[in-house]
C-alpha cells in the first residue's frame, strides 16, 4: 500500500514537471517568434524609409535643372548611402521572397539614381519610366513584407 502512494506521487510529479516544461518550451518558441517578427518589422520599416528618403532626394535633384553636375552626383549618391547597409541586413534577416523583391526594388532605385546623376529631369521619359518601374517594384516589396509579417504573426495565434 505504501508503494502505491509513493509511485502515485512520483508519477504525478513527473507529469506536472513534464507539462510545465512543455508549456515553458511553447512559450519560449512563441516569444522568440514574436521577437523575430518584431525585428523584421523594424528592419522593413527602416528599409522602406531609407528607400523613400533616397527616392525623394533623387526626385528633388531631378526637379532642379540648375544644380551643377558635381553637386547633382554627390547629392544623389549620398542619399542612396543608408539603403546599402539596410540592403545587406535584409539579405540575412528576411525570407527569400522578400529578399528577391528587396533586391529588385534596390536595383530599380539605383538605376533611377544613376539616371538622375547623369542629369535627367523629372519630365524626361527615361525618368518617368524609371520611376514607374521603381514604384511597381516597391509595391511588390511592400506586399511581400506584409505577407511575411502577417504569416509570422498568424502562426502564434491560438
Amino acid at each position: 500500500m505504501q508503494w502505491i502512494t509513493l509511485i502515485s506521487t512520483v508519477v504525478g510529479a513527473a507529469i506536472a514537471t513534464g507539462s510545465t516544461m512543455l508549456l515553458d518550451r511553447q512559450r519560449w518558441k512563441r516569444e522568440r517568434l514574436d521577437r523575430e517578427t518584431q525585428a523584421r518589422r523594424t528592419l522593413y520599416g527602416d528599409y522602406l524609409a531609407g528607400l523613400s528618403e533616397a527616392r525623394h532626394t533623387c526626385g528633388n535633384v531631378a526637379r532642379n535643372p540648375d544644380i551643377e553636375p558635381a553637386t547633382r552626383r554627390t547629392t544623389a549618391r549620398e542619399a542612396f548611402g543608408p539603403c546599402i547597409g539596410l540592403r545587406y541586413q535584409m539579405t540575412i534577416s528576411a525570407p527569400g521572397r522578400v529578399v528577391d523583391a528587396s533586391e529588385d526594388t534596390f536595383r530599380r532605385l539605383r538605376d533611377l539614381r544613376d539616371r538622375v546623376m547623369e542629369g535627367i529631369l523629372v519630365t524626361d521619359p527615361v525618368y518617368l519610366e524609371g520611376r514607374r518601374a521603381y514604384d511597381d517594384a516597391l509595391a511588390t516589396l511592400r506586399a511581400r513584407m506584409r505577407e511575411d509579417v502577417r504569416s509570422s504573426g498568424d502562426s502564434t495565434a491560438p
